[in-house]
Parts: C-alpha cells; structure tokens; sequence
C-alpha cells in the first residue's frame, strides 16, 4: 500500500483515539470530539490533511448505512401508519421554513432566486447528527424521536425536488447555467450518499418513460430480491459457516443499493432506508445489523470529521459577526418553526421542543444544494463558502443545544421530585428502568401489595403523563449512572430492566451488576439471542417480553378445539418449563449455530412425541430430567 494513503489513514485514527474520548469524559460527546479532530488536522488546523473531500467521498456511506440499519427496524406496516407524519410534519416544516428563511434573505438584499435556492438548502437539517444524537440517547423510540425521523425521512425525499427546480428558478430569474465540469473543484460534498454522481458508472442514466420504468423496476427488484433471492442465499452463507462471508453480503447490499440510486439520481440515503425495510422482516435482521454496526459507526466519525475539516476558520474570523449571526438567526428559526408544528401536531411542550433542538441546524444535503445552485448561477462562490462555514458550525452547536436542554430545560418538563407522599419504606423500594407496557404491568401488580417503586424514562410526554398519578418519577437515560444513584438505585432491593431497547437493556444490567451489586436483576429479553446475552451477564431473572402472551394464546386455541382446560394448561406450563430448562442447557452454545439448528430440532421433536401423554406434574418432571440427563451425557461423550 501507498505510504502516503498509510500515513493519511494513521493521522485520521490517532486524532480520533485522542479528541473523542476527552470531549466524552467532557460531556460534550462524540459528535463534538469528531469535529474537533477534523478541524484539529484539516486546512484550517495543523493541514496534516488538506483535501477534506477525500474523507468526504468515503465516509458519506456511514451515513447510508445508518438508514440501512433503521429501515431493519421499520417493518413496511410501520412505515405505512408514518405516513401521517411524513406528509404532515415534514411537508409543513419544510413548507413554512422555507418560507421563513427566503423571506428574511430577500429582506437583507438578496436576489430571489438566490434567496429561495440559499433557504432550501438551509431548510433541511442533518440527517447525521441528528440520528446519531437519538441513537446515543436512545431517543428514537420516544414520541418525539419518532416525529422527528418522520420529519428526517421526509427531507431525504424533498431534497431530489429541490435538486429539480433549480434549474427552473435558474430560468425564471435569466440565469444562464454552465457545465458542473467546469466548476473545477467544486466536487459536491456527500454526493455519492445521495446518488448524485456516478463515480465513473459506465450504465447511461435514463430519460424521459424509459426513467420512469427505471424506477419502477429497481424498487419492484428490491422488492422481489429481499423477499425472494436473498433469504436462501443468507441460508446457504449461513450453513457454510463463513461469518466473513455474511459481513461481505451485508455491505454488498448497502453499496449496491447506493450504486443503484446513483444510476438514477436519487438519494441513495433513501434507497438504503428502503432496503432495510424491505428485509425487516428476515429472520436474519440481528445478523445483519450486527456486521454492519461497526462500519456503520467508524464511517459516521469520519463524516463527522469531514465536516470539521471542511470548515474555513479564515472566512469565520475574517466576518465572525456575520457567520455567529448567521448560525443564531438560522437556529433560532428553525427552533421556533419545529416546536410550533411539533405543537400543531398534538405533541406536548417537551416532545415538541426535543425535536426542535435536534433538527435546527441546517445538514450534509445543504453542501450537495449549494453544488447545484453554483452550476446555475444562482449563488456565488463567496455566498456558498459562508453558507458552508453556517452549516458546519450550526452541525458542531446541535450537541451543546441538546446538553443545554437536557440540563436546563427537561428538568422544567419532567421534574424528578415527588409528586404524591413519600413512601414509608425507602429500602424497600424497587427501581424500574424504562416505563412502557412491560414495566407498567408489573408497577401495578407491586402497588397493589404497597410495595414503593421509582421510575425511570426517557420519554418526557410519558413522564408528565405518569407523575399525574403520584407516582415518583425520574426523566432521562436509564443508563446514566449519576441518575440512577440519584433515583435510589444504591439502595434498591430489585432493579426491574424493561427498556424497549435490546442493547440499552444490556448496557443497563452491566452498569447495575458493576456498580449496584446488591439489588436483584429482573430483565426483558427480546428473544433468545439477547436472553442468551443477559445470562451471560448473570442477570437474576430474565424474561421473553412475548413468551407468555403467545403461549396464553396457544393455550385458548386448544381449548377452543375441544382440549379440556386442566389439559391445556398442562400442556402450556410443561411447554413454557421446558423451554426455559432448554435456554439453561444451550446458552454454551449461543455462538454455534449449526448447534442451536440441531438442539432446536430434536427439542421440537421431543415436545411434539411427550406432551400429548402428559398425566400429571410428577410425570411431567420425571420426562423433563430424563430429557435433560441425556443431553449431558450427549454432551459429555461428545
């Protein structure tokens, strides 16, 4: 390999090693640490790396792959009870803010062309920042989390129109566009991530019905590859054995799903998000999100440090007032425009305000805008250097906005004192982590034996609601160990773990196992891979959030067929027993797949030749042992 390619790469990786650890012990996070070692080592900086766009090109694909890995999450059936959201909340932000910006840009002097084409670039905000900070916080399950990838979502789709009406308003306003080639250096930051540009593609790109099929064609062929093709190919990797293999077909995905956008000119960001939704449904969703997680997150840093780089510190001190400014009044609308139509909306005070402080900056696709707008005319080059240096700071400023509202501001929302009288017997008390329906359910069965239980969310709507009923409440991350000190998780007896979020949960039962060794661990699992995770752990007592729910289901079935009641309830309580023998016996084996494949057979088989003879509890427990007794000898000879 090239030295220089070596050295560029050691320079990249030694920055981040030092900056983004010290500004997360800061507390500033790693969004800021990233930005930091950009600007540290880029132009303005040390210029141990002077051509940003390098980075750029590359590390745009962590941002594709952050909406791959949410579209693995999305199911279409999800994505289709969005739609309200999409049309609604994002098509009105976008709407009155685009409005909003050219307004005041025309009131300061500016052309309005130039003032429309300047405002929709500074309309969108960033994708990047915004889902990592929600992923970091774990904010995207809460009510304003989800509106605010609604809104999210929606941008990445509005930014191929704004692409096509420039060339109109170039039109309109007599502007006379050039050839993008002979822009020179203009190599538009983050295009390949959103499919504008080739990179030396040699498929010509469609035109006039032939485009139109295009579309149609590779969306039906995402369609038919993940539901058709693609599952007996992870089979047949899977079989094989070869984990390198299935990382390999991951990325393939991702970066054939960008080419294809690419080819089409749309937002491969976009086609990615599709994709994952297209195989949310894959028994394979855990493996592919596991392989991809890591690049995922080593690309985003890049990005971020991209985005440091490219910030001229010369055009910042050479006119501070005007670039301060500038972020301020573009912040400070965009704040203003979001939590009104997060009002509007029926969001309360704290969600609506949450996605105001995510989504105020201004985003990656402004760079991609302003490339389009210079090719017609429409804004100058002295114009699209401020904007930039206004986009990247406005990006840098989002996680200090965001420490300044969870320190300031939520606390107003969603106060942690008490709300109802204090409970006689504080050592007694239980602490909940996460207060959906599982950690609801089990609230209520403890209240009704007057046993005292604390609250923790981070869902601030949820919160306000929940204190409403004297319950002792406490708004935030879960994982935070100042505030699990400060809601009594030192003295807990029991720490129920009931976060709807597979590695929040398992980050809080390490957090509690280190550092609150004396309370009893009650956990939710999401399946048998993330039971098999929390033993590990050696949580107390863990639960499949959906065993018993289905089971009870089961049981009404028979019953329904003619099973008489004692025997249906014998058959789910023998099932349910020997499930959980089974998850006991096999977790050694939870890496081994052909294993598992193998024990998961027999099991079945064993179920389905036993039950039905079933008599009493003392046979039930004589077949279990016996069952159980060979597999250790299995195992041993073996």
């Amino acid at each position: 390999m090239d030295p220089a390619t070596l050295l560029f790469v050691f320079i990249l990786l030694v920055a981040a090693s030092m900056i983004v650890p010290l500004s997360k012990l800061a507390g500033f996070g790693a969004i800021i640490g990233y930005i930091l070692a950009g600007i540290l080592i880029g132009p303005s900086g040390l210029k141990l790396i002077a051509e940003p766009e390098t980075v750029l090109h590359f590390s745009e694909f962590g941002v594709v792959m952050m909406l791959f890995l949410i579209g693995l999450e999305l199911r279409p059936t999800q994505l289709w009870q969005m739609r309200g959201k999409l049309i609604g909340l994002g098509g009105l932000q976008v709407a009155l803010t685009l409005a909003a910006l050219t307004g005041g840009l025309i009131m300061l002097g500016l052309a309005t062309s130039a003032a429309i084409a300047l405002g929709m670039a500074l309309a969108l905000s960033s994708t990047a920042v915004a889902l990592q900070i929600m992923e970091e916080k774990n904010l995207r399950n809460t009510h304003g989390g989800q509106s605010g990838f609604a809104i999210i979502l929606f941008q990445d789709v509005i930014v191929i129109a704004m692409i096509a009406a420039l060339p109109l308003i170039a039109a309109l306003a007599g502007s006379d566009p050039v050839d993008p080639a002979a822009l020179g250096s203009g190599h538009a930051p983050y295009s390949a991530a959103n499919g504008h540009g080739t990179n030396g593609l040699v498929l010509p790109q469609p035109s006039g019905i032939w485009y139109g099929a295009s579309v149609i064609g590779v969306f039906a062929g995402m369609i038919i590859a993940g539901r058709l093709l693609l599952k007996p190919l992870f089979r047949l990797i899977a079989r094989a054995g070869v984990r390198e293999i299935f990382t390999a077909i991951a990325l393939a995905l991702v970066v054939g799903v960008s080419l294809m956008m690419g080819w089409l000119g749309l937002s491969a960001a976009l086609g990615a998000f599709l994709g994952g939704v297209v195989l949310a449904d894959s028994e394979y969703r855990h493996q592919l999100e596991r392989d991809i997680e890591p690049f995922k997150a080593l690309l985003l840093g890049l990005f971020f440090m991209s985005v440091g780089m490219s910030l001229d510190l010369g055009v910042v001190m050479a006119d501070p007032a005007l670039i301060v400014l500038g972020v301020l009044g573009l912040m400070a609308t965009k704040l203003v425009i979001l939590y009104g139509v997060g009002r509007i909306f029926g969001l309360g005070n704290s969600a609506a305000l949450l996605i105001a402080v995510l989504l105020c900056q201004a985003g990656e696709f402004g760079f991609v805008l302003f490339q389009f707008a210079r090719a017609e005319h429409l804004l100058s080059a002295e114009i699209i250097t401020r904007a930039n240096a206004i986009i990247a700071l406005s990006m840098a400023m989002t996680p200090i906005l965001l420490m300044g509202y969870n320190r300031f501001v939520a606390p107003r929302f969603s106060s942690p004192t008490r709300t109802g009288d204090a409970p006689k017997n504080e050592q007694g008390a239980v602490l909940i982590l996460g207060y959906g329906r599982l950690g609801q359910i089990a609230h209520r069965l403890l209240h009704t034996q007057d046993i005292p239980a604390t609250l923790i969310d981070h869902d601030g709507d949820h919160i306000e609601f929940v204190r409403q009923f004297d319950n002792r409440v406490f708004y935030g991350d879960a994982t935070d160990i100042d505030l699990l000190r400060a809601a009594g998780a030192g003295s807990a007896r029991v720490i129920i773990i009931s976060i709807d979020n597979a590695e929040q949960v398992l980050k809080a039962a390490r957090i509690c196992k280190e550092h609150f060794p004396q309370a009893r661990l009650v956990a939710r699992a999401r399946n048998r891979t993330h039971m098999f995770e929390l033993m590990t752990l050696e949580v107390d007592f863990i639960e499949r959030e959906t065993t018993r729910a289905a089971l009870a289901m089961g049981r009404e079935t028979l019953r329904f067929l003619g099973y008489e009641k004692d025997h249906a309830d014998r058959l789910m309580d023998a099932f349910l027993r020997y499930d959980f023998k089974m998850i006991e016996e096999t977790w050694q084996h939870r890496d081994n797949l052909e294993k598992l494949i193998e024990e998961a057979a027999d099991t079945r088989d064993f179920l389905r030749r036993t039950l039905g003879d079933i008599d009493s509890a003392d046979e039930l427990e004589d077949l279990l042992e016996a069952r159980l007794q060979q597999l250790k000898s299995e195992e041993s000879e073996s």
